[in-house]
């Protein structure tokens, strides 16, 4: 398979928060780029289609809206 990205993903898995006006949902980031992430939630009720991706441990809050979305995980796009 040809990797057509425009930027390399590096596989982690770490511990982030969805934010939006609805509160917060927890998540965890399976894959990131410099263009977006791949999210891992419990439901994807309620999660609206823009919000902040918090990742604590790295004190990053990145605007974000989605791209893909499957049973349990969420593909996004930085703004």
């Amino acid at each position: 398979m040809i990797e057509t990205r425009i930027a390399p993903r590096f596989r982690v898995m770490k511990a982030a928060m969805i934010e939006f006006i609805g509160g917060p949902v927890n998540c965890t980031v399976r894959d990131i780029s410099l263009t977006g992430a791949a999210l891992e939630v419990p439901s994807q009720i309620g999660i609206p289609a823009q919000f902040t991706l918090v990742i604590p441990n790295d004190g990053l809050h990145l605007p974000c809206h989605v791209v893909w979305r499957r049973e349990f995980r969420i593909g996004v796009a930085f703004d």
